[in-house]
């Protein structure tokens, strides 16, 4: 897609390793990568290749905080379709196991109603 060129820019929002390395495999030399949210470790994996490649990488937390009132409410009143990022939707008392599928990668994201 890219005429073997590599994309200008990645943003990776999953924080496993495996992720992190793609995005870094994916973005052409001279590029960016974006972290956004917590990821798994400390260190960057793929470093070497993102150093050679002259990359500029940076990230930081998600500011959900700073949206979530607004977006939570116009998501449940289906303003906003959140799209394919939330694959399942369980209700208070099945929290937990949202949590699970999501740590057993049955899950991305998982919906919680009220």
């Amino acid at each position: 897609m890219t005429g073997g060129l590599g994309v200008h820019s990645a943003l990776e929002c999953v924080g496993l390793d495996r992720s992190t390395e793609t995005a870094i495999l994916v973005t052409r030399p001279g590029g960016g990568v974006g972290r956004v949210g917590v990821p798994q470790d400390t260190a960057i994996p793929g470093s070497g290749p993102a150093f050679s490649k002259n990359l500029h990488i940076s990230g930081g937390p998600a500011p959900v905080r700073a949206y979530i009132a607004e977006l939570l409410t116009d998501i449940m009143e289906g303003t906003i379709n959140p799209g394919r990022v939330f694959d399942r939707t369980v209700g208070l008392d099945e929290v937990p196991d949202g949590y699970r599928a999501m740590n057993d990668r049955e899950s991305i994201k998982v919906m919680i109603t009220p």
